[in-house]
C-alpha cells in the first residue's frame, strides 16, 4: 500500500507512543479539534495504558492515531468460523465501547505502522537470519512443472500406452480410436476443471483428493472417498509393480533364465522393487522427484525412438510383421473398425483403455509439497492431460499408418507383386499374408502383436526401457500419495484404530508409518500375483473419486454460497454434473460389480461417519445446501395458508438453562421430535452489558448440550430487565414465518408461596401474556421438581449453599444463572441427568381429564407422546364431566366424537361426581392456603378495597374469595378425583383452569393450580388451547 502523506501536526512530544484517549476514539468535538488535530493532552504517551496500547495505534497511514488497523494478512489467516476475530484486529467492543484504562490487559501490536502493507509477517526464511536465532530447515516444495505436471504425465501414461494402444487401434479403427480417446478426455479434462476450481477456492493444504472432497462436500462424503482413494492407491502400487515384474520376467524367460518359476519370479521382483521404491520414497521429496524426472526422460526417449522408427524404411524382417512405413492405404484401412474376439465391442475396448486416462490426481495429492497448490495444481494437471492426449492421438495415428493388421512373421511369405491368390494389401508390397489371415492364426500385425510398438521403432529395447519407465513412476507416484492421503485422513480423526498413522517426521512431516502400512499392503497383493480380479475395483475406486470431485464442484457452484469464489473461472457447473453422471455410468460400463462393490463401500463408510458425527466444521456446500434448502422451505410455507389437518404443536419451552430442566426439555423433546419445533427459551436478567458476552459464551454450550441429550430443539436467549418482559419479548420475536411457536410451555411454580410476590406477579402474568398472544399453554409440575440446578451445582462444588431457592418456573432467574457452568466444552460434556421420560413405562395409564373444551390441544399432546415407543405400551383413558342420570348417552357421545378424531382413544370415563362438595378437611386446607395472601378487608367497597391493595395487587379481597368459591371448591374436589383414580398413572394431562384477567388475583389462581395438582406421585401436566381447534374430523 502506498503510504499517504502525512499533515503536519502541532508538536506534542508524546503524540505517537501508543496510546489513545477516548476523545480520539469517539470523535468529540469539546475541545474545537478536527480530525487530523488532536486536542491538547489528547497525546500518545503511556503514562496512563488502555488496554489497546501499543504500535497498532500509531499508524503512518491515515495520518493521526486510531484503534483501527488496516487490512492485513494475519488478520484473516486460520480464521474459521463466522464469529473467529482476527489475530490482531480490535474487537467491536474495542471500537465502540467506553474505554477503560486496564494496564494489565494490553495488546501486542500485530502490525507495524512502517509494514502496513497487508502482506504476511517474515517466514522460517526470513527469520534465519535474525542474530541468536537458530535457522529452519525449510520444506522442500515444487512447482507446477516437477510437482504436478510431470508427476500426472507419468501417472496417466503406462503399460496400455505400449501394448495395448496399437490393438485397440487395430480393432476399433483409427477412427473409433479417437472417439475412445476423447470420450475418456473429456471426462478427465471435466475432472481436470472441476479440480482446479475446487484447489483455487481457498488455501490447499495437504491431504490431495480427500482434502479437496472432505472441504468441499463435508467429511461424510469425504471421509468415506478419502479412505478407499487412500487404499486403492496402495493396491495401485502392486498392480504397476507387477506389471514390471512381469515385463522382466518374460525378457528373463526369452534368454532361458528365470529365477525360480514364472509365479514366483513376478513375487519376487516385484518384492525386490516395491523395496527399491520405497527406499526412493523415505529419502525424501527431492529424491522421489529425482526420480520421477529420470522417468519422464526414459519416456520422452522412447517416444522419439517410436517416432524415428515410424520413418526408417522398414527391413525385410519388419515387413514380414506387417511394418511398411507410411502408407496412405494401409492408413486408410486401419482407419475403419475390424472387430474382433470377445472383447471386439466399443465398450469393451473403451473399458480396457480408459484407466490408460486416469491419473490425473496425482499432482493433487501431493498438495502440501507444493509451492503454490492454487496454480500448481490447475495448470499442471490440464497440461498434462493435453499433452498426454496428444501422445495418444499422434501414437494411434502413426502406428496405424504403418501397420497392417494381420502378418505372419515369416520371410517366406514374400511373393512377386502382382501374384495370383494373394489377398490384403500386403499384396501390393509384395508379401502374402493371406493364409494366415483367413486361419486368424497370424501372429504379427496390429492385432495380434502387443510389442507392434517394439517392432517399429528404432531401437527395441528403448520401448522397454519406457514400459519400465511408465510402471515404475506410476507405482512411485501412488507409493507417494496413499501415505499423503491418508496421512490428512488420519489427522481428522473421522475414523478410529487410524491415528497411529497420521505422525509425521522431518521438515517434510513425511508420514513415515503411512509409508510402512502402504508397503506392507503392497506386498500382500504382489504375492498373489495376479491382480486381473482387483484391477476393475481399483479403477472403479478411482472414478468414483471423479464423480465426487465433479460433484463437489457443481454442488459448491449451485449453493450459490458467499464463500464459492474460485479464482479458477474456466469451468462449468452442468459440465461438472456431467462429469460426474458420466463417471458414474463409466463405472458400470467398466465392470458393473466392481461398481456395485466400490458403491457398497462408500455407502457404509458414509453411514459410519453420519452415526459418528464427528465435531468438525470445514464449511462444506453440504452446510450451504442445508441452509439454501431450509430458507428455501421456509419462504415456501409462509405462502401456503395454514390446516387445521396439518396443525403442529409448535413450542416455546421457558427452559432456563436446558440443562437446568432436563424433565422439561425431555417431554417437549419426546412429542416434538421429528414432528414440529421446539425452542428453548432463556431469559437472561441484568444489565445488557454485563449479560451479554454471557449470552453468547453460553449458547454453543447449551446448543451441544441439546444435541448430546438427543434432543431436536433449538435454544435462544433474551437479555431482559426482568423474567416478564423478557418471556413477552420471546413470545413475540421468537420463530421464522410459519415456523413460529403456537405454545408456551414452562415448569410450575413450586416455591410461590416463598417467593417474592412481584415474582409470583410475574409468573401468572406470563400466563395472561400467552394467552393474549393467541398462545397455548402447557404447564408441568412434578412432585421431585424440575429444577437440578442445585444438585448439579452441588456435585460441582459440595460446599455451594444457595441464598435462596432457585425458581422453580421453567424460566431463569437471577439465583438460577448463578449456578451454571460458564465453560460451554464443560456445560457439554457434563453428566447427563435421566428423568421419567427417557425410560419405559411399561403397561401403565395415561389419564387425560378434558373438563373444557380448549380445542383439542390437551388430547392432542398425550396422543403424540403415546405415539412414542417409550410409551407406546400405555393404556390412555379419556376422563369427561357429566351428570348422573345421562351417563350413557354422554359416553356414547364422547366415544363417537374421539372415533371421528382418529385418536385410537376407546376407554372413556364419565365422571358424574364431580360437582360434589370436597371433603371439609380439605377445604379446610385450601382456606389455610390462601389466608396469608387475603387482605381481610370485611368486604368493603371496591374503591376501599383497591386503596388497601395499593402496592401489592396480589392479595385477595373477601369479595374475590367469595365470588370464586365454586371454583376453588372445583379445583379441590377435581385433587380427590385425581387422587381416586389416577394416583398410579404414568402421566396425568388435565385442562388448566383459567383465572380472568384483573379479577382473579396471582395468589388466588397459584393456590387452585396448587390445590389441583398437590400430593400426585406421577407428572401432571395442565394444558390449556388457544380454543382454536387443532384436531378435525374432515378429510378437507
Amino acid at each position: 500500500m502506498a503510504e499517504l502523506p502525512v499533515p503536519e501536526l502541532p508538536a506534542a512530544p508524546a503524540r505517537c507512543s501508543g496510546r489513545f484517549t477516548i476523545s480520539t476514539l469517539l470523535g468529540m468535538e469539546e475541545g474545537g479539534w478536527g480530525p487530523y488535530a488532536p486536542a491538547e493532552g489528547a497525546g500518545c504517551d503511556s503514562a496512563h495504558p488502555t488496554h489497546l496500547s501499543g504500535g497498532t495505534l500509531c499508524t503512518r497511514t491515515f495520518g493521526y492515531n486510531t484503534v483501527d488497523v488496516v487490512p492485513a494478512y494475519e488478520h484473516y489467516a486460520n480464521s474459521k468460523g463466522v464469529r473467529d476475530a482476527g489475530k490482531g484486529r480490535p474487537s467491536l467492543a474495542d471500537l465502540h465501547s467506553i474505554l477503560k484504562p486496564d494496564p494489565g490487559h494490553l495488546r501486542t501490536p500485530v502490525s507495524d505502522p512502517q509494514r502496513s502493507n497487508g502482506l504476511p509477517e517474515p517466514g522460517p526464511e526470513e527469520a534465519a537470519g535474525e542474530p541468536g536465532r537458530a535457522p529452519t530447515p525449510e520444506p522442500v516444495r515444487f512447482g507446477w512443472v516437477k510437482g504436478v505436471m510431470i508427476r500426472c504425465m507419468l501417472n496417466i501414461w503406462g503399460v496400455i500406452l505400449y501394448l495395448r494402444l496399437p490393438w485397440i487401434t487395430a480393432q476399433a479403427g483409427i477412427a473409433l480410436t479417437w472417439l475412445i480417446i476423447l470420450m475418456s478426455v473429456t471426462v478427465t479434462t471435466i475432472t481436470g476443471l472441476s479440480i482446479s476450481a475446487i484447489s483455487t477456492n481457498g488455501k490447499v493444504k495437504s491431504g490431495g483428493t480427500y482434502f479437496l472432497i472432505s472441504r468441499s462436500l463435508g467429511p461424510e462424503l469425504g471421509g468415506s472417498i478419502g479412505l478407499i482413494f487412500a487404499f486403492a492407491n496402495a493396491v495401485a502400487v502392486a498392480m504397476h509393480t507387477v506389471g514390471f515384474a512381469e515385463t522382466v520376467r518374460d525378457l528373463l524367460q526369452e534368454h532361458n533364465s528365470l529365477i525360480v518359476d514364472p509365479t514366483n519370479d513376478i513375487r519376487i521382483i516385484g518384492v525386490v522393487t516395491v523395496t527399491v521404491l520405497l527406499g526412493i520414497s523415505l529419502a525424501g521429496m527431492e529424491w522421489e522427484a529425482k526420480a520421477q524426472i529420470l522417468f519422464f526422460l526414459v519416456i520422452l526417449v522412447s517416444f522419439i525412438n517410436y517416432l524415428v522408427g515410424t520413418v526408417i524404411p522398414a527391413t525385410a524382417e519388419k515387413q514380414a510383421k506387417g511394418f511398411f512405413s507410411y502408407r496412405a492405404d494401409i492408413f486408410a484401412q486401419n482407419f475403419v473398425p475390424s472387430w474382433r474376439g470377445p472383447e471386439g465391442s466399443f465398450f469393451g475396448l473403451f473399458s480396457i483403455f480408459f484407466p490408460s486416462a486416469t491419473g490425473i490426481l496425482a499432482g493433487a495429492n501431493i498438495s502440501g509439497d507444493l509451492k503454490d497448490p492454487a496454480v500448481a495444481i490447475p495448470k499442471g494437471t490440464l497440461m498434462a492431460i493435453f499433452w498426454t492426449t496428444v501422445s495418444y492421438l499422434v501414437l494411434s495415428a502413426t502406428i496405424g499408418a504403418c501397420v497392417v493388421r494381420d502378418a505372419s512373421g515369416s520371410l517366406n511369405d514374400s511373393v512377386p507383386l502382382g501374384s495370383p491368390g494373394c489377398e490384403g494389401l500386403a499384396c501390393g508390397y509384395g508379401w502374402n499374408f493371406t493364409a494366415c489371415a483367413q486361419r486368424q492364426s497370424c501372429r504379427y500385425g496390429l492385432s495380434n502383436y502387443y510389442q507392434s510398438m517394439s517392432m517399429v521403432s528404432g531401437f527395441g529395447p528403448l520401448i522397454t526401457a519406457g514400459i519400465f519407465g511408465a510402471t515404475l513412476s506410476s507405482a512411485l507416484a501412488c507409493l507417494v500419495s496413499a501415505p499423503k492421503v491418508f496421512q490428512c485422513l488420519c489427522k481428522d480423526q473421522l475414523y478410529p484404530l487410524i491415528g497411529f498413522f497420521g505422525k509425521g517426521y522431518g521438515r517434510n512431516s513425511e508420514p513415515i508409518r503411512g509409508y510402512m502400512l502402504t508397503y506392507i499392503i503392497a506386498i500382500g497383493f504382489i504375492l498373489i500375483a495376479e491382480l486381473n480380479a482387483i484391477a476393475p475395483i481399483i479403477s472403479n475406486f478411482f472414478l468414483c473419486s471423479y464423480a465426487l470431485i465433479n460433484f463437489s464442484c457443481f454442488h459448491a457452484s449451485i449453493t450459490n454460497s458467499p464463500g464459492w469464489r474460485p479464482s479458477f473461472r474456466y469451468y462449468s457447473k452442468w459440465a461438472a454434473l456431467f462429469g460426474a453422471t458420466v463417471s458414474v455410468v463409466i463405472m458400470f460400463l467398466l465392470t458393473w460389480w466392481a461398481a456395485l462393490i466400490a458403491f457398497g463401500i462408500v455407502i457404509f463408510l458414509l453411514g459410519y461417519v453420519l452415526y459418528k458425527k464427528p465435531d468438525v466444521n470445514w464449511g462444506s456446500s453440504m452446510q450451504a445446501s442445508s441452509y439454501n434448502m431450509a430458507l428455501n422451505y421456509s419462504v415456501g410455507l409462509s405462502e401456503v395458508d395454514e390446516h387445521i389437518k396439518n396443525y403442529r404443536p409448535q413450542c416455546l419451552v421457558l427452559t432456563g438453562p436446558p440443562n437446568f430442566r432436563p424433565a422439561l426439555v425431555d417431554f417437549v423433546g419426546t412429542f416434538t421430535k421429528n414432528l414440529s419445533l421446539m425452542l428453548c427459551g432463556n431469559v437472561l436478567i441484568g444489565p445488557r452489558k454485563q449479560k451479554m458476552p454471557e449470552s453468547r459464551l453460553m449458547a454453543d454450550g447449551h446448543t451441544k448440550w441439546l444435541v448430546k441429550r438427543k434432543i431436536k430443539a433449538f435454544y435462544t436467549d433474551v437479555v431482559a430487565e426482568d423474567l416478564r418482559i423478557g418471556v413477552q419479548m420471546l413470545i413475540q420475536a421468537a420463530g421464522l414465518g410459519k415456523m413460529r411457536p403456537n405454545i408456551l410451555v414452562l415448569g410450575y411454580k413450586r416455591n410461590w408461596q416463598m417467593a417474592s410476590p412481584q415474582s409470583l406477579e410475574d409468573y401468572v402474568g406470563i400466563l395472561h401474556d400467552a394467552f393474549d398472544f393467541k398462545y397455548g399453554v402447557c404447564l408441568m409440575r412434578m412432585k421431585e421438581g424440575l429444577n437440578v440446578s442445585r444438585v448439579m451445582q452441588a456435585h460441582i462444588n459440595p460446599t455451594f449453599e444457595a441464598a435462596e431457592h432457585p425458581e422453580e418456573n421453567g424460566i431463569s432467574g437471577r439465583a438460577a444463572l448463578g449456578t451454571g457452568t460458564a465453560d460451554p466444552i464443560a456445560l457439554a460434556g457434563e453428566q447427563q441427568a435421566s428423568t421419567i421420560f427417557q425410560s419405559e413405562q411399561g403397561k401403565k395409564t395415561i389419564d387425560i381429564y378434558w373438563l373444557f373444551d380448549d380445542g383439542g390441544l390437551t388430547l392432542l399432546i398425550p396422543y403424540l407422546l403415546g405415539r412414542k415407543k417409550r410409551w407406546g405400551k400405555c393404556k390412555i383413558r379419556v376422563f369427561v364431566g357429566g351428570q348422573i342420570n345421562r351417563m350413557d348417552e354422554e359416553r356414547k357421545a364422547i366415544v363417537s366424537l374421539l372415533s371421528k378424531f382418529r385418536l385410537g382413544f376407546h376407554e372413556v370415563h364419565i365422571l358424574p361426581d364431580i360437582n360434589q362438595k370436597p371433603r371439609p378437611e380439605h377445604i379446610k386446607r385450601f382456606d389455610d392456603l390462601i389466608a396469608p395472601f387475603r387482605l381481610n378487608d370485611g368486604f368493603k367497597d371496591e374503591a376501599t378495597v383497591n386503596e388497601m391493595r395499593q402496592g401489592c395487587p396480589w392479595k385477595i379481597s373477601d369479595e374475590e374469595v367469595d365470588k370464586n368459591r365454586a371454583k376453588s371448591l372445583r379445583q379441590v374436589r377435581l385433587n380427590e378425583i385425581l387422587l381416586d383414580y389416577s394416583r398410579d398413572a404414568a402421566l396425568i394431562a388435565i385442562t388448566l383452569p383459567i383465572g380472568r384477567k384483573g379479577r382473579c388475583p396471582s395468589s388466588l389462581y397459584m393456590a387452585w393450580l396448587e390445590t389441583l395438582s398437590q400430593d400426585l406421585r406421577p407428572p401432571i401436566i395442565l394444558t390449556r388451547g388457544n380454543q382454536e381447534n387443532v384436531l378435525t374430523f374432515y378429510c378437507q
